[in-house]
């Protein structure tokens, strides 16, 4: 396991929960958190490429006002004064809004997501937008058509993706926590590959206003985080109802931080026999059973379940979301915001050639594929017969949480794959969803966290997953794991006394 030598005194390494404690004390100012994280952002940015814009003049200025709380001895806010990064999906009335596509460059959205929003008003600090596959579409953040992350782990590899700049942003300690989307497991999978904590909550828990839409009926907003209580700590702020988006579920929100426990007696977890298959690797395999076993040791009966449908979620998932995509994606078409070729010698010319040269190869081969599955003759033969079958993984979720409360599998089904390794065959690349995607068809909260290495020293997720608007059950799950796991977690070693 590779470890970090440098400890102590730099704030960017904490949780938000230690530096909330700090600075409520007076212990720590938070200009100089905010500094810390920015010098952190300048010391190893270059070799990392999470962010495509930052806000640091506002974030030093609320970092200001947070400041004379404290010298007031007013009580602050759980989140107040945190650091948090977003996700350039996100729409920001400060910075572009890209998804990091040429479509976008220079679009500014007149109005705020509501989770950005609701973060604002609970004092957390944005400190920029990062990088991801161009309309979250991809598992490994090389789709981004302006920068390639890498993983802090090993430069020389993916962060994941779509959500690999906040991922990498976390891991690396350029933020304190972050906001990620999941469509097929966008949170989770580079959540697992960069060794932090990532949450899909339930679909319809948050609000989805504000999000450049990818797949309508799949997208979700969730945090990323380096513990599970911090992750806790940004539902009870983002969660909720919100009369802006109508497919936003009017269920009360529960203190999340009342979940996290430390035992886990009288809980039944599920292992899917069709998550440990051929195509996992050895040591996610080993590191998902060592698990199960500490999770034992902590009260929970495991027993083995099963998930019969599991074999055709990638080709439901991807005769989905790439339907919706092309509905989604019809608006950019150079009229009404966003790049248009002005070289063009008709209407016709110039959407024909805006979108040629607007978007990036993997968004206009899934656009591709989802305009043909919707296409007259094709619609009942693909989209409509990928929804009757999504309903029977539903089905088999509803059975399964019968009997159990919670279920664990692995994340994704390797470690951190090399930059490049898997371009030229889409295949392979979308198969590194596979263990997520089903969460997102069934709706389910669904959770990454780390829970070993491999033998080259890369981060292994446990991925936990619960019935529908049951994330408490996710959060007790995770916590109490966490507080169990019994290894102790390094940083990647980024700081140049030691070598990927």
């Amino acid at each position: 396991m590779k470890t970090n030598k440098k400890e102590g005194a730099d704030p960017s390494g904490l949780t938000a929960h230690e530096l909330h404690d700090l600075m409520q004390l007076g212990q720590l100012r938070c200009t100089d958190l905010v500094r810390a994280v920015f010098a952190r952002i300048d010391r190893v940015e270059p070799k990392v490429k999470a962010y495509l814009c930052l806000f640091k003049e506002n974030a030093l200025e609320q970092a200001a006002r947070v400041d004379e709380k404290i010298e007031r001895g007013d009580e602050l806010g759980p989140l107040e004064g945190i650091p948090v990064a977003l996700k350039d999906v996100l729409c920001t009335l400060e910075g572009e809004t890209t998804c990091a596509s040429r479509i976008l460059k220079g679009f500014r959205a007149p109005y705020e997501a509501t989770v950005v929003r609701r973060l604002r008003e609970s004092g957390a600090i944005s400190i920029g937008k990062t990088n991801l596959d161009e309309f979250a579409m991809g598992s490994s953040t090389e789709n981004s058509a302006f920068q390639i992350t890498a993983n802090p782990w090993d430069l020389s590899r993916v962060p994941g993706g779509s959500s690999g700049g906040s991922a990498a942003a976390v891991a690396a300690d350029e933020t304190i926590v972050a906001l990620g989307s999941d469509t097929g497991g966008s949170i989770r999978q580079p959540a697992a590959l960069c060794g932090i904590v990532g949450l899909k909550p339930t679909y319809g828990r948050v609000s989805r206003y504000g999000l450049v839409a990818f797949a309508s009926s799949l997208d979700q907003i969730g945090p990323m985080a380096k513990d599970v209580k911090d992750i806790a700590l940004m539902m009870n702020a983002i969660g909720g109802k919100d009369p802006l988006d109508s497919t936003s579920a009017n269920i009360p929100v529960p203190d999340f931080l009342t979940a996290l426990a430390r035992d886990l007696s009288g809980t039944k977890i599920g292992v899917p026999k069709e998550y440990f298959g051929e195509g996992i690797d050895d040591d996610v395999r080993e590191s998902v059973e060592r698990a199960a076993d500490r999770m034992k040791n902590c009260g929970a009966e495991i027993v083995e379940v099963s998930l019969p449908h599991t074999e055709y979620a990638i080709p439901v998932y991807y005769i989905v979301a790439n339907a919706e995509a092309s509905a989604n994606l019809a608006r950019y078409d150079g009229v009404k915001y966003g790049f248009r070729f002005h070289d063009a010698n008709d209407t016709l010319a110039m959407y024909e050639k805006t979108k040629s040269h607007g978007f990036g190869q993997e968004v206009k081969r899934r656009i591709m594929l989802g305009t043909y599955a919707l296409s007259s003759g094709y619609y009942d033969a693909y989209y409509l017969k990928a929804q009757k079958v999504r309903t029977l993984f539903r089905h088999d979720f509803e059975k399964v949480f019968s009997v159990c409360d919670a279920l664990i599998m692995p994340t994704s089904p390797t470690p951190a794959f090399r930059i490049g390794e898997k371009t030229d065959d889409p295949l392979k690349m979308y198969l590194s969803d596979v263990f997520t995607i089903s969460a997102n068809l069934a709706g389910l909260p669904a959770l990454s966290i780390p829970c070993g290495y491999s033998k080259e020293g890369l981060p292994i997720g446990l991925q936990i997953m619960a019935k529908p608007f049951d994330e408490v059950t996710v959060l007790r799950v995770a916590s109490a794991y966490e507080q169990n796991r019994g290894e102790r977690l390094g940083k990647p070693p980024l700081d140049g006394d030691e070598e990927n």
